[in-house]
Parts: structure tokens; sequence; C-alpha cells
């Protein structure tokens, strides 16, 4: 333990003159070695005025316009993301790849202050793994690997072995962990940073070309990705560079990493924020990025300083950034109908078409917090604005006022774009025409005009109720609850085990074993224990909504819903 303490302070050493050398100033905090599993922290070291805590000149952040304007990886990089090959997060990946690897990069004591294994599902062993098995998360992490592994082969591995050949490492060979290592880097690291105009695109006709094919959307930071999202692997595939807010003519939204501020960790209540000051009018430093304290109080000497990756679930955490939050207060379950199975329905053709008229969703997030306006709340108290909503929405449903609004309604924690999806779904036979009838007396026989999405969605509201859709809903939740137990048991069996298991916070990648001497703990890998914490999570929620389902549906059957 000595001499890893040794060795980080040397690193920390280096990477601190480093900073000071490329202009980086900490104002009012220290960077620190935390533990094994948090690595390192920045700490509060006086107080300062201003509530500026860390500075860092935009030069010093990896961003894609850093990479496609390096002199090494520019060159190669800038055709194969002009012809739409790369998207800049790729770019990004490649660099600290390359980085990490090459021999006399600049960049080494910044690189050595980084992790070299991760939390995250793709690290885990063979074994870990199957502690996630029934979760959205194992099918998730088997399709990221093999997409990982793909892009390596594909695109990664023979541009970087070429490029440290041109760089004279003549004997480094490329593995596909060092891909892996930095594809972990970038999700773990990078921020949403707005950027002042100006300083992505100088007026020179080189940048010129690049600033042409940028897609102008808003910027999307990894942050706003859901493992769900990630399932389907389309949001990596997109051949984009940075986001740009359209409604500004200031400021472009660019993923990137900032060194130094990058070692803030997460908490759910952040003391600190960044900002970006373009003219130096904030705090002297221009084109430079900061971080501020968000305390209304003077910090304590040596309190961690903390920023908030967002409201997530132990879903998003443990997939990105490879820890969880025991009784984390924005969990959520993910509930999808297969696209596929839709093939196998009756009148399938038809209500894929219902289905596209109503823009409905296939899939939803069911957050935790909407429990509380369910029918077992638990003791908290009902939103009664929420409930308003939900109640005039319905009503505004009706097609002809035949349909009787539900007693339930103001109950009914379940997303209406889902419901909507599963009330086309689980339509009869009579219930098809009955819409069909609906629409053609709306538009008329000819066809004159479309009918709108909401015009699509009263009518089979109309024509269906929500039974049908509610006995859909509960068995999606029934059979999700199945696959949640079935490989690891009830959510009372998770308990057992964590509350068996030795404090693993004081535990750092034991292997795990078993004993039968009374009185001994069994020993748990951090990655085990995160992912009993995770499935336990995931547990509980779809039993809870399943007993709303389950209300819900027999509501409704004694109304004629």
């Amino acid at each position: 333990m000595a001499s890893e303490a040794a060795a980080a302070a040397a690193k920390l050493e280096r990477f601190l003159q480093w900073l000071q050398v490329n202009k980086a100033e900490l104002r009012g905090c220290n960077i620190k070695y935390c533990d094994q599993n948090k690595g390192f922290g920045v700490f509060s070291s006086n107080d300062v005025s201003d509530g500026v805590l860390l500075v860092v000149p935009l030069d010093l952040a990896i961003t894609p316009m850093r990479v496609l304007q390096d002199p090494l990886i520019g060159p190669e990089c800038r055709a194969m993301f002009e012809e739409g090959e790369v998207d800049d997060r790729f770019l990004m990946i490649l660099f600290l790849m390359l980085e990490r690897l090459r021999n006399n990069s600049s960049w080494k004591p910044y690189l050595d202050m980084l992790p070299t294994t991760f939390g995250n599902p793709l690290w885990f062993t063979d074994d870990e793994l199957l502690e996630l098995k029934g979760t959205t998360l194992y099918r998730a992490t088997e399709l990221q690997r093999k997409r990982l592994l793909s892009l390596y082969e594909d695109k990664a591995k023979g541009l970087v072995q070429k490029l440290l050949i041109l760089d004279g490492d003549l004997e480094i060979e490329v593995c596909f962990e060092d891909f892996l290592w930095a594809n972990s880097v970038f999700w773990t690291r990078a921020l949403n940073i707005p950027l002042p105009r100006s300083y992505i695109f100088p007026q020179v006709q080189e940048d010129q070309d690049i600033q042409s094919s940028l897609n102008h959307d808003s910027g999307v930071s990894h942050s706003d990705i859901s493992a769900g999202d990630l399932t389907d692997g389309k949001d990596e595939e997109r051949p984009k560079v940075p986001g740009v807010d359209g409604q500004s003519n200031e400021t472009v939204w660019v993923e990137g990493l900032v060194p130094g501020i990058d070692f803030c960790n997460h908490n759910l209540k952040a003391v600190a924020t960044w900002e970006v000051d373009g003219t130096g009018m904030a705090i002297g430093v221009p084109q430079s990025m900061y971080l501020l304290s968000a305390e209304k109080t003077p910090f304590q000497m040596e309190k961690e300083i903390t920023i908030s990756y967002g409201n997530k679930g132990n879903e998003e955490l443990l997939y990105l950034y490879g820890f969880v939050i025991d009784n984390n207060p924005d969990e959520y379950l993910m509930v999808h109908y297969p696209v596929e199975a839709i093939q196998n329905v009756p009148f399938a053709d038809s209500k894929m078409q219902l289905l596209e008229a109503q823009k409905a969703e296939m899939r939803c997030l069911l957050p935790k917090r909407l429990l509380a306006h369910g029918f077992f709340p638990e003791g908290a108290t009902s939103n009664d604005n929420n409930s308003k909503g939900k109640a005039e929405k319905i009503c505004s449903f009706s097609w002809s006022g035949q349909r009787r609004m539900p007693s339930y309604i103001n109950k009914l924690v379940f997303p209406e774009e889902f419901l909507t999806a599963l009330r086309t779904i689980a339509m009869q036979e009579d219930e098809l025409f009955k819409v069909t009838s609906f629409l053609e007396e709306l538009v008329g026989s000819e066809g004159v005009r479309q009918p709108t999405d909401t015009e699509v969605k009263t009518a089979v509201w109309e024509a269906c109720g929500d039974s049908g859709a509610l006995q859909l809903l509960f068995d999606l939740l029934q059979t999700k609850v199945m696959d949640l137990e079935e490989n690891s048991g009830t959510e009372d069996c998770d308990t057992e085990l964590l509350e068996k298991a030795q404090d693993v916070k004081n535990v750092e990648q034991c292997e795990s074993k078993d004993t039968d001497e009374p009185g001994h703990y069994k020993l748990m890998s951090r990655n085990t224990w995160s992912s009993i914490v995770y499935r336990k999570g995931q547990k509980q929620l779809a039993r809870l909504f399943l007993k709303e389902a389950e209300h819900a549906l027999h509501l409704s059957l004694s109304e004629g819903g």
C-alpha cells in the first residue's frame, strides 16, 4: 500500500506541474488521491471570494477540433470524418488510444493519472457479467462488446498502428484493450462544453470547411443517453461532430475532456458547476473553462468538490460510469414491446400503420418517482397538478362522448404514449374495424386528408378503452419480473446476499469465495456488489409497477373499459 501511495503521489506531482506549464490555475482547490474505487478527486484548499476553484485553458481540452487539427492524427482522420465514416466521439477515442501508446506523448502526465481499469460491465469477468443476467444491461453489454470489437478491427487497429510507425514507434503492438480503455475514458470523463463560436470557428478557410460539415442540432451529451438507447446501438453510429445549438449564434456545444475538471467525482448534491469564459470578463482568463462553487457558504478545508452527472438511475450509472448508488432516488425501469413481435399479432400490417400514424412509443422508462402518484404511494403525497393534467388529457380523447372517463385515471402512472402503442397492438378485429370507421367518418372514404396523430389516438381509445393495453402491460411486467428472478432469485435473495457480504467499500476487487464457517462473511468484488444493487432495484421496481398495472387492469375490467 505504501508503494501504491508513493506511485500515486509521483504521478500527481508530474500532473500538477504539467497543468502549471499549460497555464491551468488551481485557485481554491487541490487534486488528491481518494482510493482505488474513486481514483483522484478535487478538494477545497482555501476560501475564494469569487467562488472560482479551478481554471483550465480551452486549448488544453481534448475535443474533435483538436483531433482534426493535430499534426499526426489530424490528416488521417479528416478524410474519414468528412466522408461520414467516423463520428466525433470516435475521433477522441482514437486520439486517447494513440497518445497512450506513443512513447513521446506530451499528454503522458495527464494520461498516467487516469484509471487503467473501469467498473462498467464491459470490464466485468464472465462470472461478474452473469450477475446481470435477466437485466437490460446484460444484453446491452453483449451487444456493445461486439460493436466495439468490430469498430476496433475495422477502423481503429490498422490506423493507430500506421500512425505509431509514422511517429517512429515501430515496436509497439496495438490491442483491443487499448481501444476499450480509450472508450471507457471518454464515456466516464467527457463533458458537454458550451464553447464560444468564435473559438471553434476562427475565420480561416480550413476551419470553415469543418464548420460546413457540422450537424446543427442541439448538442447531446453522453449523460443524456440511457442504457436502453445504447441497446439499439444507434447513437454511437451517428456521423456527427460537435452538436451545435441552433438557437444561439454565440455558443457551440462540444463534447470533450477537460484535464483537471474531469477529476471531479459525482454526487447527487453537487457543490460545483463548470462554466466557460470566452472573453475573460468573468475570471480574467479568456478562452477558459472554470470550476465554480455552487455553495452559499465557504467550503470546509479538504471538502471534496463534486459535480452532478445528472439525475440518473443505476442502469445508466453502471453502464456509463461503472458505479451505482444504493437506494438511488432516480432509479427507473425500462419496459418495451419487441418490435419484431408485432409481426406475429393479428392484422400486423394495419396495426403498424396505426402505430406510425400515432407516433406511438414502443418502450417507456418508468421512474421510481411515478409511484408517488399511483394506487400504492406508500405514504408519498400525490401531486394534484399532475393529476389534473391527466384527467384533462383523457377528457379530450373521447371521440363521441360515449366512452366514460375511467375513475382511476388520476392514479394511472404509466405514460400515455406507451399505452397508446399497447392499445393498438392489443386491438381486436371488431375494434380495428371500428377505428377504421371512425377515421373514415372524419376524413371521408376518399381520404381527402390524412388524420392527425391526435385524431388517430382518439379513435383508438374510443374503440378500445384501456383493458387490452393494461392486460398487455401486465403481461410485459410479469415477464420482466420472471426474467429478473430466473437466474438470481427474488429481491429478498439479493438483500440477503448484500447483508452477508463484507463491506465492499473496504474490499478492493476481491475474488468472490464462499465459506461454510459460521460467523464468516463472503468476500465480494465491487463489480458483483454493483450488479446486485442494480438488479435488486430493478426487481423492486418491476414488482411495484406490476402491482400498479394489476390494480389498474382490475378497475378497468370492472368499469367495462
